[in-house]
Formats: structure tokens, C-alpha cells, sequence
């Protein structure tokens, strides 16, 4: 009876400490998928004001017809989020809640800009609740941040600076373009490049 329980207890202990070993190495494998397994970025295109370029104050129109100000400098706003959008495109309509929700979260200033029928707009505007949020309706800012897909975003500091953009599709990607800010890369993309050029 006591050389079964000896048995028992030294079986337990080799299991328990087997586990112990298939937990150390299951971690490590997850570090290393970590570090091949490229985050997903806003994808940035070629054309357009650069990231770390100063914007010019551009004299826009909202849709209601107000005379708006966008890039350039900005009292009192740290971070501001250009996301250009369409009624004609539905990945925008979807990423449209996932935008307000990062800039509540982000404390990120968002204006929606646009270049399209105005009532196919106001329609958009009134069936995702953008009332409260400045849009801009008009090709000219668009065509100063070279904007030629959607949905495109671009984010700027008080000072009117280019610190990120490209084309977004979800949450990550919006988020991509603070960590890129935070990280003092220009992209994600561009993070991952100078990883793999250091591990080569």
C-alpha cells in the first residue's frame, strides 16, 4: 500500500513538472510567433503631404455649408483624426462607429471629410449619428493629402504635422496610427522593415 503512494506521488510530481517544461516551451513558441507575425498597419500610399510634413491651413466648407478650417495649427487640440469617408463606399459605413469609438477612447479630435452627392451625405451623417462631429464636404482636402481609396485617415498634431496616415478598415489599423506616433515610426510597416533588416 505505502510503495503504491510512493509511486503515485513520484508519477504526479514527473507529470506535474512535464507540464511545467510544455508551459515554458509553449511560451516561448508564442514569443516567437509574436515577433515573425507582423502587426496589421494602416496601409500608407504613395502621394500627397508626407508624414512629419507641416500642413497649410485648407478653407473648406462643412456640409451645412460653414466655413472650416482643417491642418494648420490648433489651439488647445494635442491630437486631431481625419477620416475620409463616402456614402458609396461600404467598408467606410463599417468603419465609421469603429472611428468615433477610437476617438472617444484616444481623446483624439475626429473630423469626417468627404467628396461626395451632398444628400447621399446628410443620409449617411443622419443614419450613424455624425451630427455632433465637424464634416467636411468637398475635393480640397482630399486632393492636398493625396487621398485616392477610402477609407483613409490621416492624424495630426496641434501644430498641423502629418504623424500618421493610410487606408484603415478596422479598429487595429485606426490604432496602428498612434502606436506609429507613440513609437516615432513613421508606420508600422517601416517598424517591421527596420526588425527584419536587424534580425538579417
Amino acid at each position: 500500500m505505502l510503495t503504491s503512494l510512493i509511486i503515485s506521488q513520484i508519477l504526479s510530481w514527473v507529470v506535474i513538472l512535464g507540464l511545467g517544461v510544455a508551459l515554458l516551451a509553449l511560451a516561448r513558441q508564442v514569443g516567437v510567433l509574436h515577433i515573425r507575425v507582423a502587426p496589421a498597419g494602416a496601409l500608407t500610399t504613395s502621394g500627397g503631404s508626407a508624414v512629419g510634413d507641416a500642413t497649410i491651413k485648407i478653407d473648406a466648407r462643412s456640409i451645412d455649408g460653414a466655413p472650416v478650417t482643417v491642418g494648420g495649427h490648433a489651439h488647445g487640440v494635442p491630437l486631431r483624426l481625419l477620416m475620409f469617408v463616402s456614402a458609396q463606399c461600404p467598408l467606410c459605413k463599417a468603419i465609421i462607429p469603429m472611428a468615433k469609438s477610437f476617438a472617444r477612447d484616444e481623446r483624439v479630435a475626429l473630423t469626417f471629410v468627404g467628396d461626395d452627392d451632398v444628400a447621399a451625405q446628410r443620409a449617411m451623417i443622419a443614419q450613424h449619428g455624425l451630427e455632433s462631429y465637424m464634416f467636411v464636404n468637398g475635393p480640397d482636402v482630399g486632393q492636398t493629402f493625396g487621398v485616392a481609396k477610402l477609407p483613409f485617415a490621416v492624424l495630426l498634431d496641434a501644430e498641423g504635422t502629418i504623424l500618421s496616415k493610410g487606408l484603415v478598415n478596422s479598429r487595429e489599423h485606426l490604432e496602428s496610427l498612434v502606436v506609429a506616433h507613440e513609437m516615432g515610426v513613421k508606420t508600422v510597416q517601416d517598424y517591421i522593415g527596420s526588425l527584419k533588416a536587424q534580425a538579417a
